[in-house]
């Protein structure tokens, strides 16, 4: 029977997401890291091989479709488990009709999407019949499994990290939704590569939110005859993102974060705030923007305000651990902090003027003094010989040398006066004086 025909008019009322859902795993798209050729997540359920696994990944990337594909492909019954409507005693139920398929030799999967969501105690309902093999746990979730799963139950299941879809990921996916029967491939549509990438770029590595939209885009098209037509006029009444949609890898998304990071250099917390949002709504990675964040907060900080690193490298979990958009309050928070924040680049001098002494002098030799010698031989040669060590005297000091003969006396920290940075400055002179005058 061919898909045209075993497609009907029930299954085409579905919303697209789930008539596109793939049934096999040469169906899924992206995830090669696992299920190419000879990968072995798809070993494991080519042949029925499977054991408890928990799917760790965001939004929309295929875990739950992975979990329908296994229950297509496997010999075993397959139970679906919801955090909102299983309580203990359900699960209980279902894993004592588990253990009796077992004795039978049959196998039991139990699927259970957004495993973050079930509390502690049903999480353990699970754990015993796990270690006895009555049933294979599968778990999906958003959530870094090592926080949000009971590490009982999480040292028994095999983790997979599933991967955000690239933008070529989802454009094939749209391709196929617009030719294939399950999709669009019974009527007739007009729609160009520019849209498709479109509706790629919007979806930022999410499967769901791109049919969903290409869905939207389609139902709100102009129709004229027997034909649909989709522009990027209609994506843009779809989406609300019309001057905000950009393309990640080109100028722009380039443009956009030199002007975040100029903003707060030149502590301008308005402006900052405005290319964060433009970045936000135009579908960029919080990730990728709580990174430069970070590196911002020691590059034009520093020791100016050695908070600044605590709190970007706070936000930077915070946008890992709940993403979109709940995350924005959090670079938000960040990036006034760091525009209104005392600037010093001294770490970013500091570490470049040691970067080109280390490169044209790599045959300087350790001091002798401050080597390791950890053996006899080392000894005799004199490794650690004269070596001083700091916490015997009073001052917690020594005026011992630890830079090679050729770059004695050379400085590359050179701190500012700005913010708490004056405090390591007046540090770091009375730590050269009382050295000058111990030599």
């Amino acid at each position: 029977m061919n898909e045209q025909i075993a497609f009907n008019d029930e299954n085409l009322s579905q919303p697209l997401p789930a008539r596109m859902r793939p049934e096999t795993l040469d169906e899924i798209v992206g995830q090669k890291q696992l299920l190419g050729e000879g990968r072995v997540l798809r070993r494991m359920i080519e042949h029925d091989a499977v054991s408890s696994m928990i799917f760790w990944g965001p939004p929309g990337v295929g875990k739950t479709t992975l979990a329908n594909v296994i229950a297509n492909q496997t010999k075993a019954s397959f139970i679906v488990f919801s955090a909102v409507t299983s309580g203990i005693k359900e699960i209980r139920a279902v894993m004592q009709e588990a253990e009796k398929n077992r004795r039978f030799g049959e196998k039991t999967i139990v699927f259970v999407d957004e495993i973050h969501r079930f509390n502690k105690a049903q999480q353990d309902a699970f754990l015993p019949f796990v270690e006895k093999g009555s049933i294979i746990l599968i778990g999906a979730t958003t959530e870094n499994p090592s926080f949000e799963v009971n590490s009982a139950l999480l040292s028994r299941c095999k983790v997979f990290v599933l991967k955000a879809l690239t933008e070529e990921d989802i454009t094939s996916l749209l391709t196929r939704a617009v030719t294939s029967p399950k999709g669009f491939g019974r009527q007739k549509l007009s729609i160009s590569d520019e849209v498709i990438k479109m509706i790629a770029v919007f979806a930022n590595g999410d499967a769901r939110t791109a049919l969903s939209t290409l869905e939207m885009a389609v139902l709100n098209g102009d129709v004229r005859g027997d034909t649909t037509f989709v522009t990027v006029e209609t994506v843009e009444q779809c989406t609300s993102k019309k001057s905000l949609l950009y393309d990640k890898n080109g100028d722009e998304h380039y443009d956009l974060i030199s002007a975040l990071h100029k903003s707060m250099r030149n502590s301008d917390p308005d402006a900052a705030i405005y290319w964060l949002a433009r970045m936000l709504e135009a579908g960029e990675d919080p990730i990728y923007i709580a990174r430069r964040v970070t590196r911002f907060a020691s590059e034009d900080v520093g020791l100016a305000d050695p908070r600044a690193l605590e709190l970007a490298v706070a936000a930077f979990q915070a946008c890992h651990l709940i993403g979109m958009p709940e995350c924005s309050v959090h670079l938000t928070q960040a990036v006034v902090y760091l525009s209104l924040a005392p600037k010093s680049n001294s770490m970013e001098t500091a570490y470049l003027s040691a970067r080109e002494d280390a490169l044209t002098q790599l045959s300087e030799p350790v001091p002798l003094n401050i080597r390791n010698g950890v053996t006899k031989l080392m000894r005799d040669e004199g490794y650690g010989k004269g070596y001083q060590y700091a916490h015997d005297y009073e001052d917690k000091l020594t005026a011992m040398q630890c830079l090679p003969d050729s770059l004695v006396g050379k400085e590359y920290y050179v701190p500012t006066e700005q913010g708490l940075e004056v405090r390591f400055k007046e540090r770091l002179e009375l730590i050269k004086k009382w050295k000058r005058e111990h030599e």
